[in-house]
């Protein structure tokens, strides 16, 4: 096995060639896809910008991944999840922070298939980095990765967690023999990391607290260069919308409204206004549907007799029904002897015979009689 102090190459965990092109499929290889990105790690170089930490997320990360971090300080346990938009600059603050490689290094992981995604579940794993200041140390981070992966020719990561157990930091033992002075070992009795983690990276995870949430005022400053103020007064209507639309996007007051007006207008009319379909004075008819609603607390439910009123006589029932659909007409005059003239009933056109002439005040075997009491003189 190569020395990984001796900085050559990493070993494989598995013997194949490395010669296949990005687009050969991974199925069933989530830790070929580990030793990929470790190969990928090492051709960092000092130039690499966020270009190029952008492509390396890009290529080992879905579009919507997330990094979640657990350990324990001297505060307490800590728990920080970032985003896809800010791995790229976690892995560049690994390094940023004087560290000079960085790869992980799994044993006996255990993988599981879903429908559309593959868990590697690995219980003994170690992120390894490689300091140079103060001077060469190696920090060996133990503990949990859980990786979840796309079940695609792809396979990249959809979830990343890694829960640290405990570290080491490892220094060669020629340099200590070289150091006579007991403040120089005094110093190199200390850690130079917190659980693993350089004072960078854990400034990085404190800000993605606050960075994360922002997230979204930050995409819509870039997309429609709007001021910090102006997005922040957007996103929070935006969330307003969100949180009272549903309510009304689900009972659809507008439409049982439009069908009850036009159902019952026209049902009512039909009953109750005989005239309201004639071809008459327009100041006769029924007022449309559209001026009916059921938020009128003036409309009642047919067949209250306190509520229609009694002095318009018991005889007529016509007259009782129509006050339902007259009372938005003041001018509707319910004596008059042209309210019936030019119903469907009494029109030229209808199928009675006799019933030309009827006016309501009758019934139809009196005036039948009259209409033909001429010819019965003749």
């Amino acid at each position: 096995m190569p020395n990984v102090m001796s900085g050559q190459a990493i070993p494989s965990p598995m013997d194949r060639p490395l010669d296949h092109g990005r687009h050969t499929p991974y199925f069933g290889q989530p830790d070929y896809r580990i030793y990929e990105l470790n190969k990928r790690l090492q051709q960092r170089t000092e130039e690499s910008d966020n270009l190029w930490w952008d492509a390396f997320v890009t290529e080992f990360f879905e579009d919507d991944a997330t990094l979640t971090l657990t350990f324990c300080l001297e505060d307490g346990p800590k728990r920080y999840t970032i985003g896809r938009t800010l791995i790229p600059r976690y892995f560049r603050s690994i390094f940023e922070g004087g560290v000079t490689d960085l790869y992980f290094n799994l044993k006996h992981p255990k993988e599981s298939f879903h429908n559309t995604t593959i868990t590697l579940d690995c219980d003994q794993s170690t992120m390894v980095t490689h300091h140079g200041k103060p001077m060469f140390t190696k920090v060996c981070t133990e503990g949990r990765l859980i990786l979840e992966f796309t079940f695609d020719d792809l396979m990249r990561i959809k979830s990343w967690h890694f829960a640290t157990r405990q570290h080491r930091e490892l220094i060669p033992r020629s340099v200590i023999a070289m150091q006579q002075d007991p403040a120089m070992l005094e110093q190199l009795s200390k850690n130079i990391t917190r659980q693993g983690l350089t004072n960078f990276t854990l400034n990085y995870l404190r800000l993605c607290v606050i960075l994360e949430p922002m997230q979204e005022l930050m995409s819509r400053h870039k997309a429609y260069s709007l001021s910090p103020r102006d997005c922040l007064k957007t996103t929070l209507f935006q969330k307003w919308q969100r949180m009272v639309a549903p309510p009304e996007t689900q009972r659809p007051p507008s439409k049982r409204r439009k069908r009850k007006s036009s159902t019952g207008g026209a049902g009512a009319g039909a009953i109750g206004n005989p005239t309201s379909n004639g071809p008459g004075p327009k100041k006769k008819m029924s007022p449309g549907p559209q001026n009916f609603s059921l938020a009128s607390q003036d409309v009642m439910v047919v067949g209250e007799p306190s509520l229609m009123g009694g002095e318009f006589g018991d005889e007529d029932e016509r007259l009782i029904t129509r006050l339902e659909n007259t009372q938005y007409d003041g001018t509707n005059g319910m004596d008059e002897h042209e309210d019936f003239s030019n119903s469907p009933m009494t029109s030229t056109a209808s199928p009675w015979p006799g019933s030309q002439d009827r006016t309501g005040s009758g019934p139809p075997g009196s005036q039948d009689s009259d209409k033909k009491s001429p010819a019965i003189s003749q």
